[in-house]
């Protein structure tokens, strides 16, 4: 262990890049090298850094109010509230603010499986939904690698992805809910079918089951679309969203529908720090920023941009969407990453060796696009060995 590091646990791996400051979307050291910026912060940084109006909202309530429970009500909780449900797909009208996406999935499956008093969760292969309790007994591969409760809350039932007929024969009236991020992020920015989606909302109208989209990365606008409910045209009955949903600043939401909430009494849901001041300030500007400065087309334009001119190099192909892609290598990801790195770009691995993940901020311009382009073009089989 290093000096550095002498009181931390070093339990993730970490890249030979020390960021001090950041603007736009670029980061930039102590020694003044300056990184662009196309991974985000795990898809946290959704507006870049510095970003004027999360940095005016920040002082502004920070000096007004730095914290309050939810034993009090408060004006900035209920309008980000109001905000969240109006930017939300129709007919999800309940907000439920937590800290993080772990959070989030984990109230959004104990909602289903309290609501329909059911035992059963259908999950899908390879999908990640965090590391807690039930978020990690519905993440792919989590018992065999790092799970570390001795039971699971509930059992699960994993479907291979795009398999409509096997997702329709595992949902069924001992399931509670179904848990779908409709874009895998650490899988790698898999996108599923329509067809597939479609057939998930309609196996759940059959048996009762509750439809549960998990948007922590691909939520508040990464798809070029509010949230890939819309991208998809799918009616969940749940959404879970943290990631960029605060512009950097911890905080998640459930979103469900109304009659969800009929039975939810006081003390059926809690959190101490979710839905506090400056959380909700920022979400607030984050929702402002991105219907007024017209981040949704900007994010669909510059994505097929990159579709367009960055398959060259070491890339064979592009999956995902919006600003969630992913870049298929023909060496390991991992040296495509490290060889962009010391061309001054930062971008991001996932669990498929193969795959180079994109989570850049809604902000990026095509001039970003046409650097990448350029990094990539010139990177040769020399530059992997």
């Amino acid at each position: 262990m290093n000096a550095r590091a002498a009181h931390l646990s070093e339990v993730y791996p970490t890249l030979p890049f020390q960021p001090v400051t950041g603007e736009g979307v670029y980061l930039e050291d102590a020694q003044q090298r300056r990184v662009l910026d196309f991974y985000g912060g795990h898809a946290v940084a959704g507006l870049g850094y510095g970003h004027p109006r999360l940095t005016e909202a920040l002082l502004t309530q920070g000096r007004q109010l730095l914290f309050q429970s939810n034993a009090v009500t408060m004006r900035i909780r209920d309008e980000a509230a109001d905000k969240l449900a109006a930017f939300a797909p129709d007919g999800l009208d309940r907000v439920f603010f937590v800290n993080s996406g772990a959070e989030a999935n984990e109230n959004a499956l104990r909602l289903a499986l309290q609501t329909t008093g059911r035992r059963k969760i259908v999950a899908i292969e390879h999908g990640f939904h965090g590391r807690t309790a039930a978020a990690g007994a519905v993440t792919w591969g989590a018992r065999d690698r790092w799970y570390g409760f001795p039971n699971t809350p509930m059992d699960v039932t994993f479907v291979p992805r795009n398999d409509t007929t096997a997702l329709t024969a595992a949902i069924d009236k001992e399931t509670a809910g179904v848990i779908i991020e409709p874009v895998q992020g650490v899988a790698g920015a898999f996108d599923f079918s329509k067809p597939f989606m479609t057939a998930a909302r309609a196996a759940c109208d059959v048996s009762g089951a509750l439809l549960i989209l998990d948007e922590v990365q691909t939520g508040i606008g990464r798809l070029g679309t509010p949230f890939g409910a819309d991208y998809f045209d799918v009616s969940p009955d749940l959404i879970t969203t943290a990631k960029s949903l605060g512009g950097g600043f911890p905080c998640g939401a459930v979103l469900m529908r109304d009659e969800l909430t009929k039975d939810l009494g006081p003390g059926a849901l809690g959190t101490t720090f979710g839905g506090g001041p400056l959380a909700c300030a920022l979400i607030v500007a984050v929702l402002d920023t991105i219907e007024e400065d017209g981040l949704l087309t900007q994010v669909t334009e510059v994505s097929a941009l990159i579709r367009q001119t960055c398959i060259c190099g070491p890339i064979t192909s592009v999956q995902g969407a919006g600003f969630l892609l992913g870049l298929k290598t023909a060496p390991r990801a991992a040296t495509v990453r490290d060889a962009l790195l010391e061309r001054n770009i930062l971008a991001g691995t996932s669990s498929d060796p193969h795959i180079l993940r994109l989570l850049p901020a809604l902000i990026l311009q095509p001039s970003h696009v046409e650097t990448l382009a350029q990094a990539l073009e010139e990177l040769t089989d020399e530059s992997f060995q």
